[in-house]
This record gives structure tokens, C-alpha cells and sequence, in this order.
């Protein structure tokens, strides 16, 4: 691809295209493959400029090289993406809102006053149905509210008032439908590409293919944690599904033999193989739509207020509208109070304010669940970490390994990785990773291998029992022992790293020493995260005790606690809630989707286990906790912006009430300058937080 750099600052670069035109699907393929790129934490494709504009961390020149060797004929995005996509909506709603500018310009300024005349009758006669249709059932609403304004304004002749608010009205409703719409297919988009690829079953064997290759009837095999990509019906295997990311249902269910499963839903425990019922992202789409516009519980407290207090406020404005009246016996004065309505302007700007800041969420790689979850990070005074993987970074390797048996270091890493490899944490791919780097191949050796959440692994090797996992499954659940005469060996394992224990038959065979850096940035997170008003930090970990401290010491949490398991993540996420506290979970593995769910927003790292992303509220794309930062201002930005929004509205509107009563101002003039704020309001609201 050719192209030269407009400009560029510390990480940022906004590039020119050299080429005169763009299609859609060229933006967002472009797009797909900037975002996936190492290192891109922002990219955006303008299809009318040609122009490209990238956030990045990292070395400028790799993502230069990889922008040079990208071609539209070589690397095409997936179908759902591009299905997905808002560009074509945006263009669309675009195109209506220039449409309708001119034909008011037009009516305005051209069309003669009779057709005028006739126009504003016509179109009245959709608002005041529809407010017959409110008050006939037995609902005073905004849609009553509107019917009488335009009512009365065409009784009395003011067709231009009529007519200005209709027109107002329209643009309004016009550009909360757009946001709406585009904010929904962007998340439907984001949500709907964690799986790329999937085990297909075909002639007895599992082969690794790409989603969008499969067909209804294929047979698919889901392991454990792993996502089921498509709609379908168990055809063999037995498993626990964890349903809650589409049904809400709190514990795993079990799942068997002709039993129905869900694309977006995870296996727990077990593997299933079932036969595709429905593929595409339609089934997942449809959930995300679901859960954005119809499941009431995801929006904000706020956004449900201010819906509810919307409507509560229009027989008040009735109310108000009719007591002017009967006081002054002025139509024009009572016009004016009925002409100004706050209920208009709360239903367009919170909405639209909520909505916008997870269109704004998604732009910078943070996947937001519901309005809610956002409230509930700007209310947040208590923030939970896992270490492993969150705290830590998520690519842990293996310092040594010291054996206390006959086997040298390198065939016990063998049996390890040879175990190990069937469950990809970030532990377990450390192992895996150092017998690759060894060039240690490891032929399966072992019966079935069985996974416990948050202990370990175990299996067999013959006759003989092996296990792998954490001090406590090892020694305390299995009742492993150090070989005699080997305990001062064990006593000085170094303690600078975190341990894996294997024993088999019964007496400890290896220690695994991994060292799990601590993400650089962890510390100044921690420090700016309390400045926007985090007063607690904990951190949890299964990890031994010292491990745990030594990593407390470097990042500076307030408390810590070591050798916990997921029932106790959630058990402490719940007392602090009992307290009265606001309380975020973050986390990337298995063992965290218990707390994750207690908490009032759970955040998952994206590179962690799938698990843990479909249960969390909130995900971060991007490997970097500075994005936890982004996500508290911007948050927090959210609710400052909604409080200016009711002042605005309550100030705006009160004034004009107080004018139109004293006679300053005369109807269609209160109209004009209402809807012209609500629609400013409004517009303000759609503009991004961050910039």
C-alpha cells in the first residue's frame, strides 16, 4: 500500500492514503487489519479523506512496515465484521439528515404559503394522532405533549410554529435513532470477533478451520473454557455451559446429548461436540442488540431516571400549561409553557450521553457491556485485582526447574509440558514455551488429564498418579510428600519467583520456578486510579504468600492477599459490597469469572481466558492497564457530562417557562429556542469525552 505520513507525535501517526477513492468495505477492511495489528491501541479509517489515523505503543517504524505490506486483494476481514460495520449506516443517516435540512430550507424560502399551509396540516396530523392514541391509553406521555403543542398551533393558525416544531422534533428524533443504531453495530461488531477460529470434526478427526468456513450440519468440538461459536444441538460429550452472557442464569448448566447450546456461550467444565444448527454472526448479533436496546437492567441509573422522570414530567407541563391559562385567560402565555417541555430534551440528551461514551469505549478498545457498567466505574471506590496475568504480565517463563528425583531437569520439563499443554494459562504456556525453546518434543505419555480450577492438573503415566499444580492442591489436597533427606533442598527454592510442584506417585518430582514480571506500568496505574477517586486497592492471588508480598511492595496496593481460590475473590468482592462499597473486579482467567460476576462491573483483560471475557461487563483489548485509566475518566467524564445535562436542561427550560408566563416571549419564539437547545444539548452529547 502506498501512502505518506501527515503528521505524527508520541505515538500517533494520521497517514494520507494514495488513492481517489475508498468503498466501505475497503475502510473497514483496512481498518480490521490496522486494529489487529501488535502494538495498535486506536485506528481510524475515513472513507471520504482517504486518511488513516493510528494510536500505537511501541516501535513506529513495525507498524509503517506492516501498513506497506497490506492489500486490499491479499488480506480480507471477516464477513460478520464487514456485515457489522456502521460506515454504510452512517453514510445513510447522513444523506437523510442533509435531505431533510433542505426541504425545510426549501419549504422555507420557495414553497408558496398555501402549499405551505397544506404541508404543516398533513404532517400535523402524525403527532396529534399519535397523541390521541397516548391519551386513549390512558398514558400521558411526551407523545400527548407533542399532539397538543402541534395541535393548538394549527387551531390558532401558527402554522410557522406548527411547523418549526414539527421539523425540530423530527431532526431530534432523526439523530437519537442514528446513535443509537450506529453505537449497537459497532459493539455487535467488537463483540461478535473473539472467535476466528474452531475445531471442526470430520471423519473422526479435529481440524483447526477458519469460523467463517463452516456450514449447518458441520460437526464442531468445543473444549474446556472454551466459547461455542455457533447455535447448535450436542451430538456426544457432556459438559457444564456457563449461559450467563445470554441468559443471565447465574450457575453453569449441564449440557448432554441432544441438549440445545448457544453461539457466545463457555464451557465450564467438560467438552462437547455438536452439530451446527445456524451460523454467521446473526445468532450473536442478535443477543448484542437484545441486551443494548431491550434488557432494561444494562442502562445506566441515570439513563432510567432520566426516561422515567420524562415521562412523569408531562402532566405536569398539562398541568402547568392549563393553570397559566385559567390565571391569565392568555392563550399565547399558556402556549408558551406547553411549547416548553423538559421531558423532550431528557429523553434525547441522557440516552444519547450513555450511548455515545460506549461508542467512544470501543473506539479506544474497551468493550462496554451496558450503560450501567459505566455508572458503576465513575461510583467505583474499591478496585480488585488478580496478579497473574493482570497485575502481571501475561507472558510468564520458567526461570529453572529443580528435580528431586533420579530424572534430570529436561525430561521433567517434558512430562510437564507434556501435561500442561492441554490447558493453556499463562502458567501452563510458560512450561510449554520453555520445553519448545529446548527443543524438547513430548509425545503423549499420559491417560486422560483432568483439570482443576485454580489447583492444578492430574493425570496418569502408567501405574502412576501425576499431578501438577499449586503448593496447596499438591500438598495439602493430594497429600503429596518431599522425598526424604531432600527437605533442606526444598527449603531453599529460591523464593524471587512463583512455584509449579509435580509429583508423581505420591512424592514431589519437580519444582517449576516462573518468574511473572510485573507490567511496568502497574505502579503509576495504581497511583492515577486513586486520583480519579479509587480509594482501595486490593490485589488477590493463589500464589504463596511471599510471592504475593513482593509483588504488593513493587506496585503499592493497600492490601493483599495470597493462596486464595475463586470462591474467596467472590466471597471478598461480596462483603465489601455489603459495606456500602463500589467494588471492580479485574481479571484474566478462569478462577476470576466467579468474582468477576459478584462484582458491580467485572473487567477482563482481553488476552486471558475466554471465559472470563464473555462473563466480565466491561473488556480491554488492548495488554496495557493504562487503559483501566482511560476507562475511570472517561466514566467518570460521563457523569459529570450527564449532571451538566440536567442543569442545562432545567436552566434552559426553566427560563423559558418563567419569560413565556411574563409575556417576553412569544410561543413560536419559546419553541424555536427549546428545540434549537434541545437539539444543541443533544448534539454536545454525541461529541467525544476524552478529546
Amino acid at each position: 500500500m502506498k501512502f505518506k505520513i501527515m503528521s505524527e507525535s508520541n505515538g500517533r501517526l494520521r497517514i494520507q492514503l494514495l488513492q481517489r477513492y475508498m468503498s466501505y468495505e475497503q475502510a473497514d477492511t483496512l481498518f480490521y487489519y490496522v486494529r489487529h495489528l501488535p502494538g495498535v491501541t486506536f485506528a481510524k479509517v475515513s472513507d471520504r479523506t482517504c486518511t488513516l489515523t493510528i494510536k500505537f505503543i511501541g516501535d513506529k517504524w513495525d507498524i509503517v512496515d506492516a501498513i506497506q505490506k497490506f492489500d486490499y486483494e491479499r488480506f480480507a476481514a471477516p464477513e460478520e465484521f464487514i456485515a457489522n460495520s456502521s460506515r454504510r449506516l452512517n453514510a445513510a443517516y447522513q444523506d437523510k439528515l442533509f435531505i431533510a435540512i433542505a426541504k425545510r430550507l426549501v419549504t422555507v424560502t420557495v414553497t408558496p404559503i398555501p402549499v405551505r399551509v397544506a404541508l404543516t396540516i398533513a404532517k400535523s396530523l402524525k403527532y396529534i394522532k399519535a397523541g390521541i392514541k397516548s391519551l386513549v391509553s390512558g398514558k400521558i406521555e411526551v407523545a400527548l405533549l407533542d399532539g397538543v403543542a402541534v395541535g393548538v398551533s394549527v387551531l390558532r393558525r401558527d402554522f410557522n410554529t406548527a411547523s418549526s416544531v414539527m421539523f425540530l422534533l423530527g431532526v431530534g428524533e432523526l439523530l437519537e435513532e442514528w446513535t443509537e443504531k450506529k453505537t449497537t453495530a459497532d459493539l455487535a461488531g467488537i463483540l461478535s470477533l473473539n472467535i476466528s477460529k474452531v475445531w471442526l470434526k470430520k471423519d473422526g478427526t479435529e481440524l483447526l478451520v477458519d469460523y467463517n468456513t463452516v456450514k449447518e450440519d458441520d460437526e464442531v468440538v468445543v473444549h474446556l473454557s472454551g466459547v461455542i461459536p455457533f447455535d447448535g444441538v450436542v451430538v456426544s460429550g457432556e459438559a457444564m455451559v456457563n449461559q450467563a452472557s445470554m441468559t443471565g442464569e447465574s450457575e453453569p448448566v449441564k449440557k448432554e446429548e441432544e441438549s440445545t447450546v448457544f453461539a457466545g456461550t463457555v464451557i465450564e467444565e467438560g467438552e462437547l461436540t455438536f452439530r451446527v444448527k445456524r451460523t454467521g454472526g446473526n445468532s450473536k448479533f442478535e443477543k448484542i442488540v437484545r441486551m443494548i436496546e431491550e434488557t432494561e437492567k444494562l442502562k445506566s441509573g441515570a439513563e432510567s431516571s432520566a426516561l422515567k422522570l420524562a415521562d412523569r414530567l408531562v402532566p405536569y407541563t398539562l398541568a402547568g400549561t392549563g393553570l397559566v391559562y385559567l390565571l391569565t385567560r392568555n392563550v399565547t402565555k399558556a402556549l408558551s409553557v406547553l411549547m416548553v417541555d423538559f421531558s423532550c430534551a431528557l429523553k434525547l440528551a441522557m440516552p444519547v450521553s450513555v450511548l455515545s461514551a460506549i461508542r467512544e469505549a470501543s473506539e479506544n478498545g474497551i468493550t462496554v457491556k451496558g450503560g450501567k457498567f459505566l455508572e458503576a466505574v465513575a461510583a467505583a471506590d474499591t478496585i480488585v485485582f488478580d496478579k497473574t496475568g493482570t497485575l502481571t504480565k501475561a507472558e510468564p517463563v520458567v526461570t529453572s526447574v529443580i528435580s528431586f528425583e533420579d530424572r534430570g531437569e529436561d525430561e521433567l520439563l517434558r512430562i510437564a509440558a507434556c501435561l500442561e499443554e492441554h490447558f493453556p494459562h499463562s502458567m501452563a504456556n510458560a512450561v510449554v514455551e520453555a520445553a519448545r525453546k529446548k527443543g524438547l518434543k513430548h509425545k503423549e505419555m499420559h491417560s486422560k488429564v483432568n483439570y482443576i480450577v485454580a489447583h492444578g492438573i492430574s493425570s496418569s503415566i502408567g501405574e502412576k498418579k501425576v499431578v501438577i499444580g499449586s503448593y496447596h492442591f499438591v500438598f495439602e489436597d493430594e497429600g503429596v510428600v518431599v522425598p526424604a533427606g531432600l527437605e533442606e533442598k526444598f527449603d531453599n527454592i529460591p523464593e524471587d519467583s512463583s512455584h509449579l510442584y509435580m509429583a508423581i506417585d505420591g512424592q514431589l518430582s519437580a519444582v517449576i520456578c516462573i518468574s511473572d514480571p510485573v507490567r511496568e506500568e502497574a505502579r503509576e496505574v495504581l497511583k492515577k486510579l486513586k486520583e480519579l477517586g479509587i480509594r482501595k486497592v486490593v490485589m488477590m492471588t493463589g500464589d504463596n504468600e511471599r510471592t504475593a508480598k513482593a509483588v504488593a511492595d513493587k506496585i503499592g496496593v493497600d492490601r493483599y492477599y495470597a493462596e486464595v481460590l475463586p470462591e474467596d475473590k467472590a466471597r471478598f468482592v461480596e462483603k465489601e459490597k455489603e459495606k456500602g462499597r463500589k467494588v471492580i473486579m479485574v481479571g484474566d482467567g478462569i478462577n476470576d469469572s466467579p468474582a468477576l460476576s459478584a462484582a458491580d462491573c467485572g473487567i477482563a483483560i482481553s488476552g486471558g481466558a475466554e471465559l472470563a471475557r464473555e462473563i466480565a461487563d466491561i473488556t480491554i483489548v488492548a495488554d496495557n492497564l493504562n487503559e483501566l485509566v482511560k476507562l475511570k475518566t472517561l466514566s467518570n467524564l460521563l457523569m459529570k457530562r450527564i449532571n451538566s445535562n440536567y442543569r442545562k436542561i432545567v436552566g434552559i427550560n426553566g427560563g423559558l417557562i418563567g419569560l413565556g408566563v411574563l409575556g417576553v416571549v412569544k410561543p413560536a419564539t419559546s419553541a424555536l429556542v427549546h428545540n434549537l437547545s434541545t437539539l444543541a444539548i443533544g448534539l454536545s452529547s454525541t461529541t467525544n469525552l476524552m478529546e
